[in-house]
């Protein structure tokens, strides 16, 4: 079987909107992040907005794998075709050769070449290594090839780049051991895998934690569709630590290690460009 398998790629999608829409977008959800309780409050007085309080916001890059797979097979097989005739039939001539008929019918033997296609985009999720078939509708969307600089850019300008916990190798071994399907064959002519997308994307999520009596609830806002869902975590939640610059170029170049050699240098590029800005600070 031959193997081909494409060249992986890091992208960022283009991101339709900023903080500040994304914010007010989510403002809007607040009541709905607390559930029932805040429903009911609501109902009977209206929570002021300076109930609320907003402990928490962060603009991150959340990653998903795009793997596509196509299995090509080409083979031959003998086969053998029941032909049905009059009952009356003895025989038939075909191409001068005589075949004997008996209950109504008779049999030629022939070889089949057969040529099956199978192609197959699938998605995961890069942290859990779940499925993720929602992730296609991103591809409708405008995406930017990325490197670990690019990662970097994005770190400090204040993104937190989550690093893919699930690994590509695995996810594609999945796919291809997925796509290879049992076929009855005498002869094989040709047999190919074709990995065509190997893709770590990363889509731009706001996040917004408030508090409200005492509690803490998350509204998140989809940068790409401008779709907004109460629930969730923000990434500090989702690491259980809290969130430093260290931490997030760390991250960064974890993440751009997956797919993207030479990313130390990229940290200790992003290193001294946050020292150098601290120093500014100082002055």
């Amino acid at each position: 079987m031959d193997v081909e398998l494409a060249e992986e790629r890091m992208l960022i999608l283009a991101d339709r909107f900023n903080m500040d829409h994304a914010e007010g977008r989510a403002w809007t959800r607040r009541t709905d992040a607390f559930g029932t309780m805040a429903k009911i409050a609501g109902f009977l007085s209206r929570p002021k907005d300076d109930e609320y309080e907003t402990v928490y916001r962060e603009r991150r890059l959340q990653p998903f794998f795009h793997i596509g797979c196509t299995a090509t097979m080409t083979y031959e097989r003998a086969k053998e075709y029941r032909v049905g005739v009059d009952a009356n039939v003895v025989s038939v001539e075909i191409d001068g050769k005589s075949h004997a008929a008996s209950e109504a019918g008779f049999t030629l033997s022939g070889t089949e070449r057969c040529h099956d296609e199978i192609s197959r985009d699938t998605y995961y999720d890069a942290i859990t290594g779940d499925s993720a078939p929602d992730a296609a509708q991103y591809l409708e969307n405008p995406a930017n090839l990325a490197d670990a600089a690019a990662l970097a850019r994005a770190v400090t300008e204040g993104a937190v780049v989550v690093p893919p916990q699930a690994k590509a190798s695995m996810l594609v071994r999945d796919v291809l051991a997925s796509s290879i399907e049992r076929i009855e064959a005498d002869r094989v002519i040709e047999e190919k895998l074709s990995l065509h997308h190997i893709d770590l994307y990363y889509r731009p999520v706001y996040a917004f934690r408030y508090r409200w009596q005492g509690k803490e609830a998350v509204v998140e806002f989809d940068g790409v569709t401008g779709e907004t869902r109460v629930g969730g975590n923000t990434f500090e939640q989702f690491m259980g630590r809290t969130i430093d610059a260290e931490f997030l170029i760390n991250a960064g170049v974890e993440a751009a290690g997956i797919l993207i050699p030479g990313v130390r240098l990229a940290e200790i590029v992003i290193s001294k460009s946050l020292k150098a800005s601290k120093a500014k600070k100082k002055k």
